[in-house]
């Protein structure tokens, strides 16, 4: 974990700037911008390698000076990016071994962003020089907030150099052939390789890939993405500077890195988040994407980019509403980010990304378009308090954990699974979405973890499971604790071997039961439970070995099997979901595990009015968000102080009408509040 949290000031607001893309007279017009709506932060340099430098060995900076000097004398100050996420043209021409193989051997070649192979000693060598050459001239500068190594590491090649590497790092995990044929399972299909150079990256091939080794390859890349940014991390601090030292997480429909591991390396754990759907799930993705990013961290973290215009589909891009723009920002601000930074501060007129969304769109900063971007910095600015962590160090109290893994997601991926349409990110995000909609705080966990001071832990879709995280899990259910294990989980090792003598192997005497038989189900196929439940994809033959049946399948394959099961196992007890439950009784059956472990919403009644409730703990006080995404207005009461407004709850306001009311604040749909509140204190909200 980061070994001191990162505690700015203030809160930071801005975004990615690129000044290199816009004549003199725009600079100056984008400070003057910057400084109406009070933003304090920029990030330079992201995609600026071929400016930088322009040749082999040739630098020129003297137009990223001269941008720094505007700023720092606006007050405004940056993070600086190592470009290293887009090689310029020189690099490729002079490196064509360097490009990118696809798995079934295209060479990529230049001509967008992520272009390299990250395992070629000229790009790393490259990388570690223009690190280590912005980190002696800039390293000092007072107005550096961090470091921002490269951009959304990801990029997987499966070329000769990637090859080489990944023997290097077999070699080290397994020592021996006999080790990793063994582990790989080798034996079958004639696979049995007699050296190691005969492995390489998994290619293109006529059927199936072998599951051990797909899952191995992306443990390396993610080693091998760790370790590029840790050569360049190390010239930074080689050059002198003690600057904090981040780089921006991706998290999407894939995830190539295991955070975990990462987040120990990173001084800040910072994260770039875009929203995947227009409609009222945008909402929980925002909660969900900031619970898991302050979870790796292991506290305050920071938010390095979002969409301040649109949330982009597969086929189009939807208007973001001003006040979408501003609960966002604000909810993962709620959720432990130390800022509310954007991609990209002005549009850009031409490029590959031109119509991305931007903080000054392309029609300028006098449009009535700016002026929520101007609102969103007032309202940083008077909440900015929020920011001190409490000395104890939990910055938002949650009594539920979820487990998260980089390697079920990546097992989930490989072919030829029971039901290749269930996947990992999904099974996670339906958990954490049913706890979100009833308003209940949640963390996510590591294997091995901290999982003691959870009443309740989620185990979803843990597809690997090994023998030490089977015994922590057992270690916290007869400490207390309760426990609820689904589908898909415990089927196999860390080498994706499954475990024999029925599912889920290394779990079934905790859970009191064997899975003997997988039952999915089809498109449009659906069943019922005897408690009521919705069963949609799958569904499986349960035998108990002394757990208790709480809901037995009522109809299709598994008719009269038990579905839902609970184990008592020394002060703690067990549950098994065996059935993928469609999202409304997934709701139901979590809240209800919830309510058994005793864990209570941040406020009650407040998500069935449409108000997200989530409590930030700061070194002196708590601070409640209340984010409304409903439609009716509702009143706040308790004692405490709203910082949006400056109202005091004791005596009331009105925020609709105009006039002073005694009756507590008044939230509109839409609106924001945020209410410091002393340590524990509760407020109560009511329809208005």
């Amino acid at each position: 974990m980061p070994s001191l949290p990162y505690t700015p000031a203030q809160l930071l607001f801005g975004g990615d700037y690129n000044p290199e893309q816009w004549p003199r007279e725009i600079w100056r017009e984008d400070i003057e911008l910057m400084r109406r709506a009070r933003v304090n932060t920029v990030t330079l340099g992201v995609f600026s390698w071929s400016r930088l430098e322009p040749s082999e060995g040739v630098y020129e900076l003297g137009w990223l000076d001269e941008a720094i000097e505007l700023l720092t004398a606006a007050g405004i100050g940056f993070f600086l990016s190592t470009p290293t996420a887009s090689p310029p043209p020189w690099f490729t021409l002079a490196h064509p071994d360097a490009m990118p193989v696809r798995p079934d051997g295209t060479v990529l070649s230049h001509g967008s962003r992520d272009t390299y192979a990250i395992s070629a000693p000229a790009y790393r060598e490259a990388a570690r020089r223009i690190a280590r050459v912005l980190a002696e001239h800039y390293g000092d500068h007072p107005g550096l907030r961090g470091w921002h190594v490269h951009n959304e590491y990801g990029t997987l090649d499966h070329g000769p150099h990637a090859a080489v590497a990944f023997r290097r790092w077999l070699r080290a995990r397994y020592g021996t052939l006999e080790e990793l044929n063994e582990a790989w399972t080798t034996a079958f299909w004639s696979q049995r390789y007699g050296s190691f150079e005969q492995i390489l990256p998994p290619r293109a091939t006529q059927y199936l890939d072998n599951p051990a080794h797909a899952v191995d390859f992306r443990r390396f890349c993610s080693d091998e993405m760790l370790a590029a940014m840790c050569e360049q991390r190390d010239q930074i601090r080689a050059a002198g500077s003690s600057a904090p030292i981040t780089t921006n997480f991706m998290l999407a429909s894939w995830n190539h890195l295991e955070q975990w591991a990462w987040a120990e390396e990173l001084d800040v754990v910072s994260i770039d988040h875009y929203l995947d759907t227009p409609g009222a799930d945008g909402e929980a993705h925002v909660a969900y994407g900031a619970d898991l990013t302050r979870s790796w961290a292991g506290g305050p973290w920071v938010l390095m980019e979002q969409n301040a215009r649109g949330i982009i589909t597969a086929d189009r891009t939807h208007a973001k509403t001003p006040d979408r723009m501003i609960r966002n920002a604000l909810g993962y601000i709620a959720r432990g980010s130390q800022s509310a930074l954007f991609f990209q501060w002005r549009a850009s007129a031409g490029g590959a990304e031109q119509w991305h969304g931007a903080l000054v769109p392309h029609a300028g900063g006098q449009d009535e378009q700016f002026e929520p971007v101007v609102e969103l910095g007032r309202i940083l600015e008077a909440i900015s308090e929020v920011t001190r962590p409490p000395a104890e160090g939990v910055l938002n109290p949650a009594e539920v954990g979820i487990l998260w893994h980089a390697d079920s997601w990546w097992t989930l991926e490989t072919p030829s699974m029971p039901h290749d349409s269930l996947t990992y990110r999904d099974e996670v995000r339906s958990a954490h979405r049913s706890f979100w909609r009833a308003g209940i705080a949640t963390d996510f966990v590591r294997p091995g973890g901290d999982a003691g001071r959870y009443r309740l832990l989620v185990v979803p879709a843990l597809i690997v499971v090994t023998e030490q995280t089977a015994v922590w899990l057992r270690e916290y259910v007869e400490a207390g604790g309760h426990l609820v294990v689904t589908y898909l989980s415990g089927l196999t090792d860390e080498h994706q071997r499954v475990g024999l003598g029925g599912y889920p192997a290394l779990l079934r005497d905790l859970l009191g039961v064997t899975v003997t038989q997988h039952l999915p189900l089809g498109e449009g196929e659906q069943g019922v439970l005897s408690d009521g439940s919705a069963v949609t994809q799958w569904a499986e033959r349960v035998r108990v070995r002394g757990a208790e049946v709480l809901a037995a399948y009522e109809d299709g394959p598994g008719a009269g099997s038990p579905a839902i099961t609970r184990n008592l196992r020394g002060a703690g007890r067990a549950v098994y979901l065996s059935a993928h439950l469609e999202q409304d009784s997934c709701d139901a059956f979590l809240l209800a595990q919830a309510q058994a472990a005793g864990v209570s919403p941040v406020v009650p009644g407040a998500a069935a009015l449409g108000v997200e409730a989530v409590r930030r703990r700061s070194a002196e006080a708590d601070h409640l968000f209340l984010l409304h995404h409903g439609r009716e207005d509702v009143v706040v009461r308790g004692t405490g102080v709203d910082l949006v407004t400056g109202t005091d709850l004791g005596q009331g306001s009105d925020l609709i009408g105009g006039k002073d009311s005694a009756d507590g604040l008044h939230l509109a749909a839409g609106g924001v509040a945020v209410i410091r509140v002393s340590r524990g204190a509760e407020v109560e909200l009511a329809a208005r």
